[in-house]
């Protein structure tokens, strides 16, 4: 494996970029990365917790202390720990140390020169809709699978030969591995149940919340660009969960041709927005919908661009809306409360085409964001599992 130099905040955006397995799941992840030559400016360790896909938890060496980054985990620690982000720094300081120890560790290992290497983990739980329970543990370094836990065998998983060596050290210690699918199924699932029960507010919350009774409309003053063709964006803000299934159609199928799609991102308050867009010829334009499924929904709705108000379809309540402004940079997202609009773009379809291509460049053959360690210490905090894990130094 050669060395890397990817940014460390790309790393983190491609951790953000999972998602959860269905609309109604619930999940809780963390993710450590550290790097050997950050970018200037860039810290050398970062960890992050997410619950439901919302940043909740955040630790940098730069400020080398946990800090909330919502309000109903500070809420909740002023109240039952005032110790807490104290006694969690603590831990994760030690695990940032341990970090950037086995980096030269795993340097030495591959036999690689001086430079930006990275290593990364990733773990996490899912309890789903059906009442069904997920667990993961995952490692990774310079971009590319370290290893992987195998809960169902209770071994580890090893690509190559230097993981191996760490394979094997952990395999020869079968009560940590129970203890790690332990913490995964169980332990990780009732931290999942008690967030749920501290941001009820936020990570239970429902359609008829996120889903308003608006009307819906398309905004006029469409405009022709390349060679005739016509650029349409459906963007769908403030809906919670996270997980939304959009897509655009054409006599009822689905349409891909000259489709361009955004990735779900978050808001301040907690709810999340997304775009799609679609390159049409404006004589065809009543035979398109933007198609909108959402667990929250009772049924999907069908939006036209067939008029000045949305047409087909049934009313089902809308979506708190939002519209894509063309810029000469790009499209820019403006945030319109309470309406869902399909907006025509001022702007020639092959914009978009020229920053998803870079988004793309950019984001693609990185591997998945896992940290790796070596054997664990268990630090069951009884408030919290953050940096619970202080790895010791690899041999």
């Amino acid at each position: 494996m050669g060395s890397s130099s990817v940014p460390l905040w790309l790393l983190l955006l491609l951790a953000v970029a999972l998602r959860d397995s269905c609309a109604s799941s619930h999940s809780l992840k963390f993710f450590f990365t550290a790097i050997s030559e950050p970018s200037q400016g860039q810290p050398h360790f970062v960890s992050v917790g997410y619950m439901d896909g919302q940043v909740f938890v955040h630790y940098n060496s730069h400020d080398r202390m946990v800090t909330p980054r919502v309000s109903w985990i500070e809420k909740y620690v002023g109240k039952e720990d005032p110790k807490y982000w104290d006694i969690n720094s603590r831990k994760v300081r030690g695990s940032e140390t341990m970090f950037r120890k086995n980096l030269e560790i795993l340097r030495r290992r591959y036999n690689q020169s001086e430079g930006s290497h990275i290593i990364q983990w990733m773990y996490g739980c899912e309890l789903r809709r059906d009442g069904s329970k997920g667990g993961f543990n995952q490692y990774g370094y310079d971009g590319s699978t370290f290893l992987t836990f195998d809960k169902a065998t209770l071994t580890w998983v090893a690509p190559d030969p230097q993981a191996q060596i760490t394979q094997r050290k952990w395999d020869a210690i079968p009560r940590l591995n129970q203890k790690r699918k332990t913490y995964l199924e169980e332990i990780c699932i009732n931290w999942i149940r008690k967030y749920l029960s501290y941001g009820n507010e936020t990570l239970l919350r429902t359609a008829m919340e996120c889903f308003k009774d608006h009307n819906h409309h398309l905004e006029s003053g469409k405009t022709e660009v390349e060679d005739g063709m016509e650029t349409h964006v459906c963007h769908l803000d403030g809906f919670y969960p996270r997980e939304i299934d959009a897509s655009w159609t054409r006599d009822g199928e689905v349409w891909e041709e000259e489709t361009f799609h955004g990735s779900v991102a978050p808001n301040a308050d907690g709810t999340y927005h997304y775009w799609l867009s679609i390159w049409i010829d404006p004589k065809e334009r009543g035979r398109y919908r933007c198609h909108v499924e959402h667990d929250s929904l009772q049924e999907p709705l069908a939006l036209a661009l067939e008029g000045e108000r949305l047409q087909g379809g049934k009313r089902l309540g809308s979506l708190a809306g939002w519209e894509v402004v063309g810029e000469e940079s790009g499209p820019r997202c403006v945030q319109v409360p309470q309406v869902l609009k399909l907006s025509s773009l001022k702007i020639p379809a092959l914009s978009i085409w020229r920053s998803l291509k870079c988004l793309k460049r950019d984001i693609s053959g990185q591997g998945e964001p896992w940290v790796e360690e070596e054997e664990f210490k268990f630090f069951l905090h009884q408030t919290h599992d953050l940096g619970r894990l202080v790895g010791l130094l690899l041999q």
